[in-house]
């Protein structure tokens, strides 16, 4: 798989070549990765969790198509912002360890601040 600064170039060649850089300003591309978030919630929109089950096997691909639409959104918002995405996500990773200690949370779905 090609790492973040190669995706980033791909989306970046990708948007130059159509001349869509002065559509993307960071409220809409803010707007553009909440709605495909969306779009990968749609594919669970009123299934129960057997039928999720059966649904992701069959729709593996679309759903991919998706996350790779949001994947797109955030990888181009943290260039155009001058964010070093890898830098930010090892850093929030951190701050969620020491928020979510192994030995106080395992196999707790509560949130930081209740317990």
């Amino acid at each position: 798989m090609s790492d973040i600064k190669e995706l980033t170039e791909m989306i970046e060649k990708f948007r130059n070549a159509r001349d869509w850089k002065k559509f993307h300003n960071p409220k809409d591309m803010a707007l553009s990765l909440v709605l495909e978030a969306a779009e990968v919630m749609e594919h669970f929109q009123w299934k129960n969790e057997k039928d999720v089950k059966g649904y992701i096997k069959k729709h593996k691909k679309e759903i991919g198509e998706e996350l790779s639409d949001v994947l797109y959104w955030v990888l181009l918002m943290s260039h155009d912002l001058g964010i070093d995405i890898k830098k930010a996500f090892n850093s929030k990773m951190a701050i969620s360890d020491r928020k979510y200690p192994v030995d106080k949370v395992k196999g707790s779905s509560k949130k930081y601040t209740e317990y």
